[in-house]
């Protein structure tokens, strides 16, 4: 099963203490699993174990998750406490600075409280800290799975178009496959009404040099080769669709490799019917490359 890069999840949960957390991620396409985390203060030194639980949740894509924390009307309730040595020796370095700027605004609580450190967590509240981490660890592991699932949703509608282009893309190259058929026989008869026309007697024609001439044309022009090898890209492009592994770099690969079959049909030949069909091969698997681009 294919699934997106692409989604919103939403999670919430509530706790004792009156402790409610709802935490909110979204997720783009990206090569490689990038998190941007938005926690709040109480929550900062457990940054690094949030984005462990992201990684063992997603695999790819561009992940911001925003964690908001309720605690109740109970302002005395917070499991924080000032430090007050580092509050006071902010405060001293604040004036020093001051003085030597030549700086003649007070210093305010909001110049203090711009340093993490000055709150630090408070011994009693340890039963109140412990029971807010796990709120906020079973919100984010909601908002994941709510996630997830929008994300496979996507994923089963992108299969479903990329099982309709490749059929397309398997008919365009039956389509190709019977009309290079004739290709040699067409180029042998219109080049020996060439040389006809240009010495004028085909009477003196070397029958066996021209024979060798159209032998040797008719292999440039084969494309059995790149035939067979597109058949089998795609026979791979939808083993990889039923994947339960993460398929989206193996099918941009198949994608690729693909495209330079195509090319090189359109390179060899030189009739004009499959020159066009090989433009609309090209525009099918451009809209596919669009998407897969998407996929984890």
């Amino acid at each position: 099963m294919l699934t997106s890069m692409t989604g919103f999840g939403r999670g919430e949960h509530t706790g004792e203490f009156g402790i409610s957390v709802t935490a909110e991620i979204r997720s783009v396409n990206s090569r490689f699993l990038e998190t941007s985390v938005r926690l709040p203060r109480t929550m900062s030194e457990r940054e690094f174990e949030v984005r462990e639980i992201i990684r063992k949740g997603l695999g790819r894509g561009k992940i911001n998750l925003n964690v908001t924390i309720t605690s109740g009307d109970d302002a005395a309730s917070v499991a924080l406490t000032v430090n007050e040595v580092a509050a006071r020796g902010y405060f001293l370095l604040l004036d020093k600075l001051r003085t030597v700027a030549g700086v003649t605004a007070e210093i305010t609580l909001r110049d203090l409280t711009s340093f993490n450190d000055v709150f630090i967590s408070d011994g009693a509240g340890t039963d109140r800290a412990v029971e807010e981490w796990n709120v906020v660890q079973e919100s984010i592991r909601k908002a994941i799975d709510s996630l997830n699932g929008m994300r496979q949703q996507e994923g089963a509608e992108l299969e479903k178009d990329f099982r309709n282009r490749i059929a397309n893309l398997e008919s365009i190259v039956t389509a190709v496959e019977q009309q290079s058929k004739d290709a040699a026989k067409d180029e042998y008869t219109a080049l020996k009404q060439r040389v006809a026309e240009l010495i004028g007697d085909s009477a003196v024609l070397n029958s066996e040099r021209l024979e060798l001439e159209i032998a040797l044309l008719a292999e440039r022009l084969d494309i059995t080769e790149e035939i067979v090898r597109f058949r089998s890209h795609i026979k791979f492009f939808l083993e990889a669709l039923e994947s339960k592994e993460p398929s989206g770099r193996k099918l941009n690969f198949l994608l690729q490799e693909m495209n330079r079959e195509i090319n090189t049909m359109g390179s060899k030949s030189t009739n004009a019917a499959i020159a066009h069909v090989v433009v609309g091969a090209k525009e099918e698997m451009e809209k596919i490359r669009e998407q897969v681009q998407n996929i984890e």
